[in-house]
């Protein structure tokens, strides 16, 4: 083998190509007085929301009733340990049928 007879001597060397590719784009950074802006905006719309925006009866019930709920759900939790949730689940699962097990079936007898 010469130095003719190289079967790479065709090989394209350089990056891949791709059609509509104009190369790696990079996020530009942004501005300190961007998120300044952004930062006023939304204490300003948090400001007036309130005073435009007013909640019937009903939805402050509800509000408060979800609220309620949720302290509930979190006392709940709060007041068992890990251990006891899973001795908790383990009584639960040994409560259940054994819905996976193969059925004894016997042709035989």
């Amino acid at each position: 083998m010469g130095a003719g007879d190289d079967p790479y001597a065709a090989v394209a060397k350089g990056k891949l190509k791709l059609k509509g590719d104009s190369g790696v784009k990079k996020k530009k950074k942004k501005d300190k007085k961007i998120l300044e802006q952004v930062t006023k905006t939304i204490e300003t719309q948090e400001t007036e929301s309130p005073s435009k925006q007013t909640k019937t009866k009903a939805e402050l019930a509800f509000l408060q009733q979800q609220e309620k709920m949720k302290m509930k759900r979190i006392l709940e939790k709060a007041s068992q340990t890990h251990k006891e949730r899973v001795e908790k689940f383990n009584q639960h699962l040994d409560s259940l049928t054994e819905h996976f097990d193969i059925p004894k079936v016997s042709w035989t007898k």
